[in-house]
């Protein structure tokens, strides 16, 4: 990831951020807008409270989940689920209209 990629914002999980988190991790893309990549990046259930997502650095995010360094480089309208040895991303052209 390009490191001025690294310095967006995305929206994740308080679970994320406050490290109390297991597997899977879920991600989706909307475009970019005023500095923010456009990631929404959680686990557990998906929330519609409206402090589910709390705004974090993408390299916070990659320092706590290596792993998803290169799903963070997807276009928008794209999802992933990860899991230790499973990994699935799909497009979904919905998350383009917002």
């Amino acid at each position: 990831m390009p490191t001025e990629e690294l310095q967006d914002v995305l929206g994740a999980s308080r679970s994320l951020i406050m490290n109390e988190w297991d597997w899977p991790v879920h991600g989706l893309r909307h475009p970019p807008s005023g500095g923010t990549s456009g990631w929404y990046v959680w686990t557990g259930e998906l929330s519609k409270e409206d402090d589910f997502f709390r705004p974090w650095h993408a390299s916070h995010l990659l320092e706590r989940c290596p792993e998803l360094g290169h799903l963070l480089d997807l276009p928008p309208g794209t999802r992933f689920l990860v899991a230790p040895g499973y990994e699935d991303i799909w497009v979904d052209p919905s998350l383009l209209d917002v």
